[in-house]
């Protein structure tokens, strides 16, 4: 499930369903934020083309919901886009 805000940044950034499914499936955590959060979650790393992006999705039981997807900012991620500065 993609919230509203998640398929809105992905529109923005021209990120597809597929490349963030793709990220989902292959579970490249780069931070885990299950104790910070209502719902086990994690920052996800994914790739469209050459370009990096990170998903926040949350699991239930049930669901895997996409809270935002994002490009990250170099100013804030090393050149690894996995490594915080």
């Amino acid at each position: 499930m993609f919230r509203a805000h998640a398929a809105q940044r992905m529109f923005e950034r021209e990120i597809s369903v597929k490349k963030v499914r793709e990220a989902l499936k292959t579970a490249d955590v780069i931070e885990d934020y299950s104790s910070e959060m209502p719902e086990p979650s994690r920052l996800l790393f994914g790739m469209q083309g050459k370009r990096p992006f990170h998903v926040v999705a949350s699991e239930s039981d049930t669901q895997t919901t996409v809270i935002t997807v994002y490009l990250p900012s170099p100013d804030k991620w090393k050149k690894d886009s996995r490594s915080r500065r």
